[in-house]
């Protein structure tokens, strides 16, 4: 039996978040119910009309290459990807063919087993998008807002040997972007596309197996799922004296199944020369070295920052910086609550299973981190239990009313009457001999779990209010007697 070895490139383009077009001032809005609105001559593709570099593009490339760790090409060009096809109205596109703007970077990634994995990136290129075809049944639409809006095209090597590199390089790459503040980096919303070029080879193989592009890839786990069924589909070919030949297949979601699109092209079919109507593209060491300086805060910085100065656990640390949204909200949490480690429990479990269940990101939670910090502040006051905290806040999640106005208007603080919470303990010794018995004969490792059972029996008699700590000390004493 012959053992296969998949080999993986992935092309990533992603839309830049700038308010203007790429050679035009034509707004980047792209609004589905107002079609063709924010055009011009330019983004049209009118005869004699003249493209002129956007500089915040420029700004937002070099920001990429930096975290990707890319050489930055000091002179570079653009060139014409020609082709006829209706959503480009030049019958061409304006890209980087020749000498890119940036090449040979990395990506440093980690996967479930703990695997560290390097994956080289070989050139970023400065393009613009196409216009958005509308398709029906019997007739096709064009939308233009799209046309000529900014994008880098992320080319890696062909170092990804399964469809989990794949996936995590994706979310890699999202996240480290969406960092540098260039890109919202959406598959929903389009600004972040991905093309996957799989082939496969005989382990020990030295030359690698044709390969196959595949489009249409609407999520990273739809990107996975294709990758998986195109290997298994060229090692079924192979294994029965097949041959695979160079292709462009989509990938259809409903049926989980890459179809043929089209045969590849080659870049010698698209009959690529230099933009006669753009000048060299010069970047000095004195642009990238001031955008250096403008760059926000990396995730990796982050990362080490987070560690020193919260000091709480790295698998805390993992989770509230995968996302910026999400890092940024915590950091206002703790400063409004002052206890960074509560303030991770609390978003780790009740934030994130809310975002879950109604579908949403950070940006759209109905509970503010100024909010979110008072309630933690009366946990730690002793105002409220963490279970009463937890009813505080499912209440907050739609009332406008602060934490602190709910638990007043509501009753909701914590019993602190010493006379009060030892009638509570007394009922219940009195009433739970068996567990009374359990504790006393249990050896001192058994204990605390026989105590913890008891206690609750006197957090439920008072609902939740009665303050742990007072609980907890009066049955020590009782138990002491």
């Amino acid at each position: 039996m012959k053992e296969w070895v998949s080999v993986i490139g992935l092309e990533v383009h992603l839309q830049l978040k700038t308010k203007t077009k790429i050679w035009c001032g034509c707004s980047t809005e792209y609004d589905k119910s107002l079609p063709n609105t924010h055009t011009c001559p330019i983004c049209l593709g009118y005869p004699g009309a003249l493209p002129k570099l956007n500089k915040k593009v420029l700004e937002y490339a070099i920001k990429a290459a930096l975290a990707l760790n890319c050489k930055i090409n000091y002179t570079s060009g653009f060139d014409r990807k020609n082709y006829y096809y209706p959503d480009t109205p030049k019958n061409y596109q304006i890209t980087q063919f020749e000498k890119p703007y940036c090449e040979n970077g990395y990506l440093d990634f980690k996967l479930s087993s703990g695997k560290e994995i390097r994956t080289r990136i070989t050139r970023i290129q400065i393009e613009e998008d196409a216009a958005k075809n509308i398709h029906s049944s019997n007739e096709t639409l064009i939308n233009f807002n799209r046309s000529s809006i900014p994008l880098l095209e992320i080319i890696s090597d062909p170092d990804l040997r399964s469809s989990e590199e794949a996936y995590e390089y994706l979310n890699t790459l999202k996240s480290i972007i969406k960092y540098t503040k260039i890109s919202d980096v959406s598959m929903e919303l389009g600004s972040l596309r991905c093309d996957a070029n799989i082939s496969v080879m005989e382990k020990g193989a030295t030359v690698f197996g044709q390969r196959i592009e595949v489009k249409n890839l609407n999520s990273f786990k739809g990107v996975a799922k294709a990758i998986n069924y195109e290997i298994n589909r060229q090692i079924e070919i192979l294994e029965t004296g097949g041959e695979i030949f160079q292709e462009t297949r989509l990938w259809d979601d409903n049926m989980q199944v890459t179809k043929l699109m089209r045969s590849k092209a080659e870049a010698m079919d698209y009959g690529y020369f230099s933009e006669p109507d753009l000048q060299k593209l010069v970047i000095s060491e004195k642009m990238i070295e001031d955008i250096k300086k403008d760059m926000p805060e990396s995730k990796k910085d982050k990362l080490e920052r987070f560690l020193k100065e919260y000091q709480i656990p790295e698998y805390d640390i993992a989770q509230l910086c995968t996302d910026m949204e999400l890092a940024d909200y915590y950091e206002a949490v703790v400063k409004k609550s002052k206890n960074p480690k509560l303030s991770s429990n609390w978003i780790m479990s009740e934030v994130m299973r809310v975002l879950k269940e109604q579908n949403k990101n950070i940006e759209e939670l109905s509970i503010s981190a100024n909010d979110l910090g008072e309630i933690i502040i009366l946990i730690d006051k002793g105002i409220i239990s963490n279970k009463i905290a937890k009813e505080v806040f499912e209440i907050k999640l739609t009332d406008l009313r602060s934490p602190e106005e709910i638990v007043s208007t509501n009753n909701m603080g914590q019993i602190t009457d010493l006379a009060i919470i030892e009638k509570m303990v007394d009922k219940v010794i009195e009433s739970n001999v068996k567990m009374v018995e359990d504790y006393q004969n249990a050896d001192e490792g058994k204990k605390p779990r026989v105590l913890k059972g008891l206690m609750g029996q006197v957090i439920k008699e008072s609902k939740g209010k009665a303050n742990p700590e007072i609980v907890a000390r009066l049955f020590e004493e009782k138990f002491k007697v």
